[in-house]
């Protein structure tokens, strides 16, 4: 049972986001989870690879499009590494091959990936549980700005109902063991009203 892992590549990032994505990757190995993510050795997604490695991980599978073979960025203890032609089919990967999906700290990609799988959840496509892990307030912006859209009725408060929201790594392995999510589709529920 895989968890797929959103995150920075940066490494300008604070330590203290560092330790706590090691704690988690390790974390997640030890509640007996592999892991996919982008296969990337620096930043948040270096982090959780370290952390599932020192912790015995057999099932870390870093999954990245093939024109970052000529780079040297790619996580070299990954149990499996596996190449795509683009960053959409990375994507396709990722979801069918994970039972949940975590979101750490981040910028574009990391933002691209969760809203891809978050609209794809909305749109009846899969009933996969999504976490954001929001580490020392990272993400209480963007959330505010999705509250925003619902209460200018861009978005149902379904939407908010679609994901979980932690500041722990024990609360994120809890939110996915404990999700109860049923498939949802938004237009369906617009049939419904009309």
């Amino acid at each position: 049972m895989n968890i797929c892992v959103y995150g920075a590549s940066s490494e300008q990032i604070d330590r203290d986001f560092i330790a706590t994505c090691e704690h988690f990757g390790s974390v997640l190995t030890k509640s007996g989870y592999g892991i996919i993510f982008g296969a990337g050795k620096y930043g948040l997604m270096g982090a959780v690879a370290r952390g599932a490695t020192k912790a015995g991980s057999t099932s870390l599978i870093g999954v990245v499009p093939e024109f970052f073979k000529s780079r040297d960025v790619l996580y070299d203890k990954c149990t499996d590494l596996v190449f795509t032609k683009t960053m959409r089919e990375r994507k396709k990967y990722m979801e069918d091959n994970s039972i949940a999906f975590v979101m750490l700290p981040g910028s574009i990609g990391t933002f691209d990936e969760f809203f891809e799988i978050l609209t794809l959840k909305q749109l009846g496509q899969h009933n996969k549980p999504i976490v954001v892990y929001n580490i020392n307030n990272y993400f209480d912006p963007l959330l505010n700005m999705i509250k925003a859209c619902i209460d200018k009725k861009f978005l149902t408060d379904d939407c908010y109902n679609l994901f979980s929201v932690c500041d722990t790594a024990t609360a994120v392995v809890n939110a996915i063991e404990n999700d109860t999510s049923v498939l949802y589709d938004k237009y369906d529920t617009l049939d419904k009203e009309e």
